[in-house]
């Protein structure tokens, strides 16, 4: 899902994600009848979502965690250094 900018739900994100988190949750826990053609049966599946591939803008709107400013890396937390301020200790 793509959400342009202006128009991103930002920290709301979870709304977009609540019937997403609903199937995972039942998929997970109840799991869904499924026919398998090679044995020719049925069994029940089961499934989870392992990670998600993303931007650094989008991983802060997933995780919650402030990426502009300072502080921005969940890493490195208060060691991070900005540019800004490297630029403007520097002068």
């Amino acid at each position: 899902m793509i959400i342009p900018s202006p128009n991103g739900p930002g920290n709301a994100i979870d709304i977009y994600l609540q019937p997403l988190n609903e199937q995972l949750e039942e998929l997970w826990e109840v799991g869904v009848e499924t026919y398998n053609v090679a044995s020719n049966s049925h069994f029940k599946l089961c499934a989870t979502l392992l990670w998600t591939i993303n931007d650094f803008l989008a991983y802060g709107m997933l995780s919650g965690w402030s990426n502009k400013g300072k502080l921005t890396c969940p890493i490195c937390l208060k060691e991070t250094h900005s540019t800004f301020n490297e630029v403007i200790s520097s002068r």
